[in-house]
């Protein structure tokens, strides 16, 4: 499995983000009931393109704090008193890995808010019934000279959000270092 991640996360995110939103936002017959029939391809595509992409990453550091536990002394006694493999996932391994999931969801959020940003400001997201940043950076293109509130706030919300997320990652995965508890 770990092959298909590395493979996955060799390739550059925003050349695949973008050949996968053109794919699903030129299939003609995506016809999809309910509430997700009602937030259109494009929306659609971009969860779709976000799902494939953006798991490697946390796959990688899972991984890495999963190699790391099963090694400690606890999880050695946990299976000398003869616990059964899944018990010690459950009560040892998804404990002690808790908290990269959080710091890892809380860092690819903003990311995920600036592609998306991205992709709508070029036309490739979401498209102008649904609001987006991007989709109200890029309308304002055309009176940018006359009116460059209309490009700035956006532009200055973007930043804002995507700043503040980013620090509250950070403020997170300062919380959860062990290190810094002493």
């Amino acid at each position: 499995m770990m092959r298909v991640v590395d493979a996955i996360y060799s390739l550059p995110d925003m050349l695949i983000i973008i050949l996968l939103s053109v794919i699903i936002r030129n299939q003609k017959n995506l016809r999809l009931p309910g509430v997700l029939g009602r937030l259109g391809p494009n929306m659609l595509g971009i969860f779709i393109v976000f799902g494939l992409l953006y798991w490697v990453g946390m796959a990688r550091l899972i991984r890495g704090q999963i190699l790391s536990v099963k090694n400690e002394d606890f999880v050695l006694a946990a299976r000398s008193i003869g616990a059964s493999p899944a018990r010690i996932i459950r009560k040892h391994l998804l404990p002690n890995c808790i908290s990269v999931i959080i710091i890892s969801t809380a860092l690819q959020i903003p990311a995920a808010i600036f592609t998306e940003s991205f992709l709508s400001f070029l036309g490739l997201g979401v498209q102008i019934p649904m609001p987006s940043l991007g989709s109200l950076a890029a309308d304002a293109l055309d009176g940018v000279f006359s009116y460059t509130y209309r490009l700035i706030i956006p532009a200055v919300i973007i930043s804002l959000i995507v700043l503040s997320l980013n620090l509250f990652g950070d403020g997170l995965r300062d919380a959860f270092d062990p290190k810094l508890k002493t």
